[in-house]
């Protein structure tokens, strides 16, 4: 079985476009994985996250820090396994189908750039397995940011 790490790089390795690469790895992180219901990416933009390329329902486009999984990742600049969302206390919810989510966060230059953000119809659906997977996806992707527009 490929790696999914290796599948990201394939998808991104000599494209320059960062909205195209976020796409298509959003896409190969949905298909990758069974029983989600989101997988995509916030940016930050002025101090917040901003909505950028997904697969799945609708999104919420802003995200302030210390918000949500997602602005909490931010905050701890560290990855979060939420087993049940509904029991985050600041938990968004953009998807009332979503109960498990994993959020990693995204550095370009030593500073947090985004988040990739995985969203789960299961509970307790993201192992340690795959967060580490998800982890080395991100530094493939985090190794190609300054070359892309």
């Amino acid at each position: 079985m490929v790696s999914l790490a290796s599948e990201v790089k394939a998808v991104i390795e000599d494209v320059p476009y960062l909205s195209a690469n976020l796409s298509n790895v959003s896409a190969v992180i949905f298909s990758h994985y069974d029983k989600l219901n989101w997988a995509g990416f916030y940016l930050m933009k002025e101090g917040k996250l901003v909505l950028n390329s997904f697969q799945g329902k609708v999104a919420c486009t802003e995200i302030k820090i210390g918000k949500g999984v997602c602005g909490t990742a931010v905050e701890k600049d560290e990855t979060l396994v939420v087993d049940d969302v509904h029991k985050f206390p600041t938990h968004i919810a953009c998807d009332s189908a979503s109960n498990s989510e994993i959020v990693i966060p995204i550095h370009l230059n030593g500073e947090v750039f985004g988040v990739l953000d995985i969203d789960s119809v299961s509970f307790a659906r993201f192992s340690v397995t795959d967060k580490e997977e998800l982890e080395e996806a991100v530094k493939v992707i985090e190794e190609y940011l300054p070359s892309m527009r």
